[in-house]
Formats: structure tokens, C-alpha cells, sequence
């Protein structure tokens, strides 16, 4: 085998009989870059164990025709400076033929061998290669990502009342014993994780098909724009596939189970208490527009100390509607004015003043004012028993409204009169039977508002500092206001 003795920039030595080439010095010439190019695209090249110069540079370890793809090592070095390759006719630059020069045995043992080390790549190679197979940093255990991150903010939305807040997660709340049972809601006490105090937790059973009930999502709407130590606070709204829950603040009992406990009637001066938080809560949301629409006894809950709150806003319509919209069918039949109970409406805030002054007088007397029995006729004859009944003299369009009409044969003819003379309680206290009349007024138009209420006489011997509280402040936060035992309760047999 031979090999061109005089090569450029190079010098030959003979071992073995092989001629062999020292390696270049100095810059990188074409031939190191193409091997670096080969290395890349064609893996490492080999010698088996057995060639006596294994430890040979990578370019003295092979004889000078066993080149790089099968071209001779002067094949490479006469590239064209423009990368193209010399005409093919040179017979130094033949294309070199692997299967005729070697033998099987060689040629399996240059195929299977492999180098022992990486030597036969570049050092800059070897260091490039080492930077692209660089392993990624294994990311960090969960336990370790959040540590020492107390401040960690959650992203997902829990409240209808917005933000990242804690609240509108049912698992927040315990449920405990029930405490009664409506139409379309049922409500229990429970217990707030959140808080820690108890809470009252109003339950809506949803229909799949028919979604929440339109009394629950107008109570929501309502509820969440007033507040007022005389309204029942609405803390939380707990939203899932099954029910919509209500969270608000827990008062132990209502007015009703109140004078069950207390019958016969109740101590004047905690009447008149009960009275003044009744009207500073209608004249709030009287003066937002906002008609309850259902004042009755079982509607006002006490609290432990005295503080009357009005709940239960489901029937609660804000007054900004055209009123021809609204409904006669309002108000718990005992507590229904006559005006709707004839089919008007077109009302105000004297529909809910009405229910103010039956509670008034039940609370004095015991005894509910006009307790209709069998129908709205039933009930308009219990109010025109003892307050006549009204005629366009005294009322004005009273004949006209729809009900007054269908009714003839089922509305008599009464006289007027005096609510003393019926419930002569209303003597003994002082102002009593003229609130009471003020009140009771069959013309909703004479019927007295909240705001005037406050100023009536019958409240002149309460402390003139509770007309200057700020709204969510209770009364009983003032020096001498208290609830008296109720030293006339009688018990039933």
C-alpha cells in the first residue's frame, strides 16, 4: 500500500511498511472539520483491540487509505477552497472499496469493536455533546414548593361575594338540629368553621329543571345591600348541584314563639321596644325602596337580649318596579290589609304598616287582631267587624276594585268602630289606641309611615340618644335599655 510520499504541509514516516502521515499543527484544517462533520454523522470509528496502534491519535490510527467514508486521506486534502470534490478520474482519488481490500475476519472486527474511550472525538466536541445531553434538573418534590410560603394565594374563586375569600364552601359549615320547615326551604342551626359561632343555615332545595326559586334569588339580591341591626344579616351563599344555603347570623327564637312562651300578652315596656325596632327597621328599608311584604310575628326574630330583626325577605319587592306588577296574593292572610285583600295593587309601604299594627295589638292582647278563618271574605269580615265597613265616603275607589265587586252577598254592611272599645288594653297604655288607629287606617293612604312612627308620641318616654345610633348599632347598646321580665305571663292549660 502506498502513499504519496511529498503531501503538503506535511511529512511522512514509515513503520511497518505503512507509510503513515504526521498529524498537522496549527490551525484547524478542512480535514479536522469534516471529521468533526463525520463524527457527528457517522458515530465514532473504531480499531479492534488487536491493531498494535490503537493508541495512536484519531488520525494516525488508521492507514492512510482506510479514511474517512471510504476517501483517502489525499482525496480530503485537495477539496476544492470552493467544498467541491476533484474529478474522480484521478486514480490517487478513486473511491476506496471496503469489501475487496478487506478480509471477512477484518472486516467483522472493524464493524463489532469499540472504542474503549472517547478519544476519537474532538475535545470540543466531546464538551458540546456533553452540553446538549445534559440532563434536566429534576423538578422539586411538592413538599419542598411550598414551603416556607405562608402567603400562598389561592386562585379559585370560593364566594358569590367575589375574590379569593374563604366563603361559599359548603364544607365551612356544620349542619345541626332543624328548626323549621317552609314551602320551598328548610332551616337548620349550625355551625360556622369560618367564624366559629352559630349560625342559621336556610336550605332551598333546587329542581334540576327549574333551577333556584325566584323568592330565594330575590331574597339574595336584597339582603346583600342592607345592612341594619334591625335586618337579619345575610353572612354567606353556598351554592351546590342539589340546594342553595343561606348563612345568616342565628337568633335563637322569633316574636311568635316569643308570646307562645309569654301568653296572655307581653310587658307594655318591652312592647313598646319591640315596637321602635320594628319601625327603625321599616324605615331603613322603606327608605331603600324595599317593601317586606310579609310582616307577621313569625317573621321578626329575637334575639337573646331583646334585638328584634326582620327576616324572611322572599316575598321582599323592590319598590323601583312598576307597581301594576305587583302581586295581591302577598302577606300571611291574618296580616293582609284590606286594600289587597280586595285585589289592589297598587300599594306602598302602608301594605307592610298594616301587619305593624295587628302585631301590635297581639302583642298587647295575646290574642291575634283578626283571625280569618276560611277565605279572604272570611278575613275582610273579621276587619269590617270592627272598623266598619268602608264605603267612597271614607275610601275613595273602594268600590271599584275587584274584589269588592265579586264580593257582593259575601261583604255586610258594619258600623265603625273604636279600637279601645274592642281591645280595652289599648287604654291602659299611654298614646296606645292612637298608634293603634294610626295604624289601622282601611284607606291606605291615612295609614302612618315608619319614619313618622318613630316620632309618635306613644315612644316620648324612651331615651331621645336611640334616634342618633348609626344603623347597624343595637339599642340595647345604650345605658339603661333592657328588656323587663314579663311578670304578666299566664301558661296555658
Amino acid at each position: 500500500m502506498y502513499c504519496q510520499p511529498n503531501c503538503n504541509n506535511s511529512t511522512s514516516k514509515l513503520k511497518d511498511g505503512v507509510t503513515m502521515r504526521e498529524k498537522k499543527s496549527g490551525a484547524l484544517s478542512k480535514v479536522q472539520k469534516i471529521k468533526k462533520r463525520l463524527s457527528h454523522s457517522f458515530g465514532r470509528l473504531s480499531i479492534s483491540k488487536e491493531d498494535p496502534d490503537r493508541n495512536r491519535t484519531s488520525r494516525d490510527a488508521l492507514p492512510c487509505k482506510l479514511q474517512f467514508n471510504g476517501y483517502s486521506e489525499e482525496f480530503l486534502d485537495r477539496i476544492e477552497p470552493n467544498g467541491n470534490i476533484p474529478c474522480a478520474n484521478d486514480e490517487h482519488l478513486s473511491r476506496y472499496d471496503w469489501s475487496s481490500n478487506l478480509g471477512d475476519q477484518e472486516r467483522v472486527k472493524r464493524q463489532l469493536s469499540v472504542s474503549s474511550d472517547s478519544k476519537l472525538l474532538d475535545e470540543d466536541i466531546c464538551e458540546e455533546t456533553r452540553v446538549i445531553l445534559r440532563p434536566k434538573k429534576p423538578p422539586r418534590p411538592k413538599s419542598e414548593v411550598f414551603l416556607n410560603q405562608p402567603n400562598h394565594r389561592r386562585t379559585k374563586r370560593y364566594s358569590a361575594f367575589g375574590g379569593d375569600s374563604p366563603f361559599g364552601k359548603s364544607e365551612a359549615y356544620i349542619k345541626l338540629d332543624p328548626l323549621g320547615e317552609g314551602s320551598y326551604a328548610t332551616v337548620f342551626k349550625g355551625y360556622s368553621n369560618l367564624t366559629n359561632q352559630v349560625v342559621a343555615l336556610k336550605e332551598i332545595r333546587l329542581q334540576e329543571e327549574e333551577g333556584a326559586p325566584f323568592t330565594a334569588i330575590r331574597e339574595a339580591s336584597l339582603l346583600k345591600e342592607l345592612k341594619h341591626n334591625n335586618v337579619v344579616t345575610l353572612h354567606d351563599i353556598v351554592h351546590t348541584r342539589e340546594t342553595l344555603t343561606f348563612v345568616f347570623e342565628y337568633v335563637h327564637t322569633d316574636l311568635s314563639q316569643y308570646m307562645e312562651r309569654h301568653s296572655g300578652g307581653l310587658d307594655y315596656s318591652n312592647v313598646r321596644l319591640f315596637m321602635f325596632q320594628l319601625f327603625r327597621g321599616l324605615a331603613y328599608i322603606h327608605q331603600r325602596r324595599v317593601l317586606h311584604r310579609d310582616v307577621k310575628p313569625q317573621n321578626l326574630l329575637i334575639s337573646e337580649i331583646g334585638e328584634l330583626k326582620l327576616a324572611d325577605f322572599g316575598l321582599a319587592r323592590a319598590k323601583s318596579v312598576p307597581s301594576h306588577t305587583y302581586s295581591h296574593e302577598v302577606v300571611t292572610l291574618w296580616y293582609r290589609p284590606p286594600d289587597v285583600l280586595l285585589g289592589s295593587t297598587d300599594y306602598s309601604t302602608s301594605l307592610d304598616m298594616w301587619g305593624v299594627g295587628c302585631i301590635f295589638i297581639e302583642m298587647i292582647t295575646g290574642v291575634p287582631t283578626f283571625p280569618g278563618v276560611r277565605d279572604t271574605y272570611d278575613q275582610l269580615d273579621k276587619i269590617f267587624k270592627i272598623l266598619g265597613t268602608p264605603t267612597e265616603e271614607h275610601w275613595e275607589g273602594c268600590t271599584h276594585l275587584k274584589g269588592y265587586k265579586e264580593g257582593k252577598g259575601k261583604i255586610f254592611m258594619y258600623p265603625h268602630q273604636k279600637l279601645g272599645h274592642v281591645f280595652p288594653r289599648l287604654y291602659d297604655i299611654a298614646e296606645g289606641e292612637n298608634l293603634a288607629t294610626s295604624l289601622l287606617q282601611l284607606n291606605p293612604d291615612l295609614r302612618i309611615n315608619a319614619p313618622s312612627g318613630l316620632k309618635h308620641k306613644y315612644f316620648q318616654s324612651l331615651p331621645k340618644a336611640l334616634y342618633d345610633l348609626p344603623d347597624e348599632m343595637s339599642i340595647f347598646s345604650l345605658k339603661g335599655v333592657h328588656l323587663s321580665h314579663e311578670s304578666r305571663t299566664t301558661f296555658k292549660c
